[in-house]
């Protein structure tokens, strides 16, 4: 089998003891680092063979993955911190091995953007996860431009040196919003900060970051201005037939259809 691990974003505590078993029983691992996962493995007394598997050679790293598993090799596939795929080498990966037909599997874990979402204190009942930005301004303003009317809470990776600038995108796409700046997750120095984006982020900039930014207003429907009947007979005018137009009017006023029938009789 093939196994994507999750693995400790901080403390090196926050790993299951499945994931441990299961790089205990590898014959390979693969990972972003490789100085990076020796410091786990050494840490749990495991020493495997390790490979490389990062952005600038994931599609050749899938090809030795997807010849050992037809080996028999049992695989592990690990990223830095959290989960694999998410903000993180792995979906070529995936894609190498759907299109292969090789049978793979997850083992849950650790992932920031999840716990940063609890520690935000934001609404997370819907939440959109953006991860990080792109490095061009114009892109980077095109993608920003995409979430701007979104009504969720909006998630943000983001490294310490480019803290300042990417808040100061987000308000210039978004406008002043309640954010929240989350940082050394699981770690000692673990820190919540509630900011807007108009005032910023102050102090010095540290650590990982997950960012977060609250979601648009809901705008109200323009057409919740003009009387009941005429409210309706714009949605009439529109091609609906009364009884569509007067549903939809009604869930705009957010009352029933029948506190707005008599007002509409002659239409």
């Amino acid at each position: 089998m093939i196994y994507f691990v999750a693995t400790p974003v901080g403390n090196l505590k926050d790993i299951t003891l499945r994931a441990l078993e299961t790089l205990r029983a590898a014959d390979v691992i693969f990972c972003e680092d490789t100085r990076h996962t020796l410091k786990l493995l050494s840490a749990y007394e495991i020493k495997k063979p390790l490979l490389s598997c990062h952005k600038f050679n994931e599609r050749q790293a899938a090809e030795k993955i997807i010849e050992a598993s037809r080996e028999g090799k049992e695989v592990c596939i690990v990223s830095d911190a959290g989960m694999p795929v998410i903000s993180d080498p792995g979906s070529v990966v995936c894609r190498a091995l759907r299109e292969a037909g090789e049978a793979y599997t997850v083992l849950p874990g650790a992932c920031a953007f999840v716990c940063a979402l609890v520690l935000s204190a934001l609404p997370a009942d819907r939440f959109t996860f953006v991860g990080f930005l792109p490095e061009k301004g114009t892109e980077r303003r095109k993608l920003l431009a995409r979430y701007a009317a979104a009504q969720e809470t909006l998630v943000f990776h983001c490294a310490p040196q480019d803290v300042d600038r990417t808040v100061a995108a987000l308000f210039e796409a978004f406008g002043d919003r309640p954010a929240c700046a989350v940082r050394e997750i699981s770690k000692i120095h673990e820190e919540s900060t509630p900011f807007t984006l108009q005032e910023g982020l102050s102090g010095e900039k540290r650590g990982e970051y997950v960012l977060l930014v609250g979601g648009a207003q809901e705008e109200e429907n323009a057409l919740c201005a003009l009387s009941v009947r005429e409210h309706v007979l714009a949605y009439m005018q529109q091609g609906l037939d009364k009884k569509a137009a007067l549903k939809r009017a009604a869930e705009d006023r957010g009352v029933s259809k029948s506190a707005l029938y008599k007002e509409t009789l002659d239409l």
